[in-house]
């Protein structure tokens, strides 16, 4: 079974506009703002993607639309990485990044991380470092074995969901 195709926020500081990298396709945002309204008004991107660069920040603000896209938490080495330098190390290095995160019981997802501030950088390149903490998470096979507090969690059925596809790859 392959791995499923991430989703991933890429900025186009030329353009200046975000591109969201979603199941294996790419779609431009119509402004520097992402929520939802604006992923409802995404079209096709249509740019070089040789001008595309990996958002240091993944945390989606609007719930929605982070219910949609399932940004993951990625390692500091690829923030900030053309497109082609990301797929090439999700190719390479992307399913064990996440079985390791997972089995060590933590949540790979953006959604459940905090960054503060939490709002996009406008130049992956000239961004002031962000300082994003994991929350320990537990990991869970079945829906029903989730502590109540996580049953809570919008996003505990995602994580529920990434476990399952990652560690009980056959």
């Amino acid at each position: 079974m392959p791995l499923r195709p991430i989703d991933a926020i890429f900025i186009n500081p030329e353009r200046r506009q975000y591109v969201v990298y979603f199941r294996g396709e790419l779609w431009q945002l119509p402004r520097m703002k992402i929520d939802h309204a604006a992923w409802l008004r995404r079209q096709p991107y249509d740019g070089d993607t040789n001008h595309l660069y990996l958002s240091r920040n993944q945390v989606l603000t609007d719930p929605i639309l982070a219910q949609t896209l399932r940004t993951l938490n990625l390692p500091d080495a690829v923030r900030g990485v053309t497109l082609s330098r990301f797929e090439s190390w999700w190719a390479f290095h992307g399913f064990e990044w996440l079985k390791e995160q997972l089995n060590e019981g933590k949540s790979p997802l953006a959604a459940h991380q905090s960054a503060t501030p939490a709002t996009f950088e406008g130049s992956p390149v000239t961004s002031s470092a962000r300082t994003v903490t994991s929350q320990p998470v537990v990991v869970a096979t079945d829906t029903e074995h989730l502590p109540s507090s996580a049953s809570t969690d919008i996003f505990a059925d995602m994580l529920t969901e990434l476990t399952n596809e990652v560690l009980n790859r056959h």
